[in-house]
């Protein structure tokens, strides 16, 4: 099928495009005019379209339209020549010459498109996403072949390490996202994966607390952002309904990268004694070259947009004009916020307060701060605490598969039960839920435990199914426009961040073996997230949700339209934005 030629879209270029998005609909001071020709819509989709399931490719159901040539191409606002003016891509805006409204293409042609962008973005990305756990998961390795005894350091030292990588890692979050979005995270993702691999061969060196927490430091800064780095790259090449999907795999290869750690970890610490180093120097430089690597090949596998595959050393793109037209259209026909920044364009001081301001996702953000609370100081420790109940330090990497392996599981298990009940706030619970019962066993072993039963109550414990991916699309999804995700996402994960500071302060070694004491603070706050704060979270989107109905359902059709022509409203201020909860 060959696609209608674009419609003309600005008229007054003297005074430069100003063409609004959904989020910023009143900034128009240039005249905007768009093409009234009279293009048929009835072969339009009007329907929802049906994202992946789980629970349908288990049971073989399958989805969609039973004729693949059918159109595909959903009706959007840019259907409508009353308030496509509204919505039109700034002419700063990357891909505005491969948008077309008038385009249409095939459900067959679609899914073509996006098996494409999978194995050309998103594999990429994935692989970049591992290289990251990769380096994050070597520390807790490296604790099994005695590498707080060699540095001559305490435990406490340990969650002192851990508390200066968090704290980097959040105050380099918000920075990040200002370089990112001045280079492009294209430019700024494989920087900052190569600046980190760099630092962690650098531990091969370390010879004390100082160089330890100096290197916990700057692995942290170097780190901070990249997360939401790679989701807003993501976000390019990816519709509302298909990226959860995708994150949520990036979160099951995190745990996949765990097994794969235990097993390098286990041939790799056998070099201890080669050229007199010990086996956990020999783990940090050699998974720091492989992460380098990566960093390297990263500059050469990230294009800036699905419109700018083509460069000396790929002169013929991964897309045809007619894929590239497609990609840009369905994109900015899913979600016209995407259009309202370039990829080249910094975020401004006023996006930023704006974003700090947004008092609707503050409950999100206590959520990032306490969930991950429960569970990660007895993730933390389970090395030591396993060295410590003498298990040696083969046996104990080899002792963390199968939590990471049943987290895989239960992980996929919460993503179907997500997608079936359609809910957010109580199915995020269901990770704190799962933690409540196993710390109050540990709570209740005595000091000298059986080490079979404290390794069967640890595995079950850390089996728990991982919603910290549902949240992230939450988070995004109750945002608003481009601007206001790149910066709410750094927001939410600075507090994930700081999460992890309290946590590394939980544990403490006067409480040491058992950790009495601060398994007791845990199962309080589990019962706090589990009781209080998910369902208020919960009962508070509903109420702002009735409160702006009300509003909106009494405004008549002209009304609506005079309101969307003229508000300042932007993002999820706007009356007829509805938080997901």
């Amino acid at each position: 099928m060959t696609s209608s030629p674009p419609t003309e879209k600005v008229a007054d270029k003297s005074k430069g495009s100003k063409s609004s998005s959904l989020t910023d609909l009143s900034d128009e001071e240039a005249a905007v005019h768009v093409d009234t020709r009279k293009v048929s819509t009835d072969d339009l989709v009007d329907e929802e379209p049906t994202p992946f399931r789980w629970s349908d490719w288990v049971l073989r159901r399958k989805g969609g339209p039973r004729d693949a040539n059918a159109i595909s191409t959903r009706r959007s606002v840019y259907d409508d020549p009353v308030l496509a003016k509204h919505y039109w891509p700034k002419e700063s805006y990357e891909n505005t010459h491969r948008f077309d409204p008038d385009a249409r293409w095939t459900y067959a042609e679609e899914r073509a498109l996006v098996r494409k962008i999978d194995w050309k973005v998103m594999l990429w990305a994935a692989v970049s996403f591992s290289a990251l756990n990769l380096d994050r998961g070597n520390l807790s390795q490296a604790n099994t072949d005695n590498f707080l005894p060699d540095l001559k350091m305490t435990t406490n030292d340990f969650n002192l390490g851990n508390s200066i990588f968090r704290l980097a890692f959040l105050s380099a979050e918000l920075p990040s996202q200002v370089v990112s979005k001045r280079l492009g995270p294209d430019v700024w993702i494989p920087i900052q994966m190569c600046g980190w691999a760099i630092l962690t061969m650098g531990q091969f060196w370390l010879s004390g607390r100082t160089s330890f927490l100096v290197c916990r430091a700057l692995l942290g800064f170097m780190q901070g952002g990249f997360i939401p780095d790679l989701i807003l790259y993501m976000s390019y090449y990816y519709t509302k309904n298909e990226l959860p999907l995708r994150l949520s795999l990036f979160w099951i290869s995190m745990h996949v990268c765990t097994i794969v750690g235990s097993f390098i970890a286990f041939g790799v610490l056998r070099m201890r004694g080669i050229l007199g180093k010990e086996g956990w120097r020999w783990l940090f430089l050699i998974e720091g070259c492989f992460t380098l690597l990566i960093g390297i090949a990263t500059f050469f596998k990230m294009p800036p947009g699905p419109t700018q595959t083509k460069t000396w050393f790929r002169p013929k793109g991964w897309f045809t004009e007619r894929e590239e037209v497609i990609a840009v259209s369905r994109i900015l026909r899913d979600d016209p916020t995407k259009s309202e920044m370039h990829n080249r364009e910094a975020l401004t001081l006023k996006k930023l307060w704006g974003a700090l301001c947004d008092y609707d996702l503050w409950p999100l953000y206590i959520i990032g701060l306490l969930f991950g609370i429960p569970a990660a100081p007895p993730a933390q420790y389970l090395t030591l605490s396993l060295r410590n109940l003498g298990f040696n330090t083969f046996e104990t990497n080899l002792l963390t598969i199968p939590s990471s392996v049943a987290t895989i599981i239960t992980m996929w298990l919460i993503a179907v039960l997500s997608e079936t009940v359609h809910d957010r706030a109580f199915v995020s619970m269901i990770e704190d839920a799962w933690c409540l019962p196993f710390l109050i066993a540990l709570r209740c072993l005595p000091n000298s435990p059986d080490p079979w039963i404290f390794y069967g109550l640890a595995t079950a414990l850390l089996s728990y199914p991982y919603t910290h991916p549902i949240q992230v699309g939450w988070c995004s999804r109750n945002a608003g426009g481009v601007a206001s995700r790149t910066v709410n996402a750094s927001l939410y994960n600075m507090f994930v961040q700081a999460s992890g500071i309290i946590s590394s302060n939980i544990y403490r070694k006067d409480d040491a073996p058992m950790y009495h004491r601060g398994n007791s603070w845990l199962i309080g706050v589990c019962a706090f997230n589990c009781f209080i704060l998910y369902p208020g979270v919960k009962a508070y989107y509903i109420w702002r949700n009735k409160s702006r109905d009300k509003v909106w359902d009494a405004m008549t059709p002209e009304q609506k339209s005079e309101y969307l022509a003229t508000t300042k409203d932007r993002g999820n201020r706007r009356l007829d934005f509805r938080f997901a909860h």
